[in-house]
């Protein structure tokens, strides 16, 4: 067994706690903000395709409860893998998570994108910035300014839905207190 800084190796489905807690609560965040970003603009897309497949992701992740995300891919997600392929239970849930979380995080991000003045885009047109260069540097900045309060209330919300891993076998801060009481 690997030794590292005098400590033994411990295996994923060991961890429990506060560790599981952040890993799960900043891995989360830091994985749905960049989707949740690409999918408030995909909302606002001018493209069809592009708005219609943005829809149907945020709106049925939101539909979907966490508790259901987690069970399928604890559960089910194994039955349509290769024979002889085992995911760790971590990684899977932390998948879910993410994408659990990156239809909240489009949701608050769209909200702040419709918040800017029409005048915002109609400067950037006037200097012929492109699309990606308009949200880029006008557009996101205010925005996500803008936003900071709806992210900090899904971020919160984020860390208290971590104790749902435990119907996963994973035990979270809370599980592990409870476990201590006993």
């Amino acid at each position: 067994m690997a030794v590292f800084f005098g400590l033994e190796r411990v295996e994923t489905r060991q961890w429990g706690g506060l560790t599981l807690t952040l890993i799960i609560a900043s891995v989360g965040i830091a994985g749905a903000l960049p989707w949740g970003i690409l999918l408030a603009l995909g909302r606002r897309s001018h493209m069809p395709i592009v708005r219609i497949l943005s829809v149907i992701f945020i709106e049925f992740w939101r539909g979907v409860p966490l508790i259901t995300v987690l069970f399928m891919s604890s559960v089910m997600l194994p039955l349509f893998m290769a024979e002889g392929t085992n995911i760790d239970k971590l990684i899977r849930a932390l998948v879910g998570v993410i994408l659990f979380q990156s239809a909240y995080v489009a949701e608050v991000v769209r909200g702040g994108l419709q918040a800017l003045p029409k005048g915002q885009y109609e400067a950037a047109e006037s200097l012929a910035l492109g699309y990606w260069k308009t949200q880029g540097l006008v557009i996101l900045p205010q925005a996500l300014k803008l936003v900071i309060p709806g992210l900090v209330n899904t971020i919160i919300a984020l860390f208290k839905d971590t104790s749902l891993v435990i119907i996963i076998g994973l035990f979270d801060l809370f599980s592990s207190v409870q476990q201590a009481n006993r």
